[in-house]
């Protein structure tokens, strides 16, 4: 912050206000020194008095400290700037929740087929139906990890680092169909128990 800036800022106000020292320093209830030493840059307003400061010259708080106007094409630009902003996150979270949707879906749907063909296993018990069942499941489970991990951002942290959005839907794949042999396995293992 440079206070002589700022200083002949504040006397650029008074003297549009046509204000003296003296004026300005009585409405303030602080001395004419105080004044001069503000205008002159050798001490700053307190807070209280800056905010006053500020609305009674009908400027911003930065702009006294930072010694000059913000012309309105620069606050109309960061104004636009802002809504372009907002309109990217707000289209950000519809596609997070758009892609959480139908991960959701597919994990719910494989969810069902898996249990059917667990219906199923119990009385034909076919190789197929098996492997449709562990499928499904680990199809299931694949999802439930992704959506977890769209949720929780690492998949953007990811995606980021690979910069490949096909490479993350490969190993999303082979990390469902991964599960799935898991879960076939497991359920081979649990058959052969009992």
């Amino acid at each position: 912050m440079d206070q002589r800036r700022s200083g002949s800022f504040l006397r650029k106000l008074r003297k549009e206000k046509e204000l003296t020292q003296e004026q300005l320093a009585e409405h303030f209830n602080v001395s004419d020194r105080t004044v001069s030493r503000w205008e002159n840059g050798k001490n700053m307003p307190d807070l209280s008095i800056l905010v006053e400061l500020a609305d009674f010259y009908d400027v911003d708080v930065r702009e006294i400290i930072d010694g000059e106007r913000k012309s309105e094409n620069m606050n109309q630009e960061e104004k636009e700037k802002m809504l372009r902003v907002a309109e990217y996150a707000e289209n950000e979270k519809v596609n997070l929740l758009t892609s959480l949707r139908k991960i959701s879906l597919l994990g719910i749907c494989s969810m069902v087929v898996g249990f059917v063909m667990l219906g199923v296993c119990d009385t034909y018990s076919l190789p197929v139906t098996e492997y449709v069942m562990g499928v499904a499941f680990g199809v299931a489970f694949g999802a439930l990890i992704a959506a977890f991990l769209y949720a929780t951002g690492v998949l953007a942290k990811i995606r980021i680092r690979i910069g490949k959005p096909m490479k993350i839907r490969a190993a999303m794949i082979i990390l469902a169909v991964c599960v799935g042999i898991g879960v076939l396995l497991f359920v081979k293992f649990w058959n052969a128990s009992f």
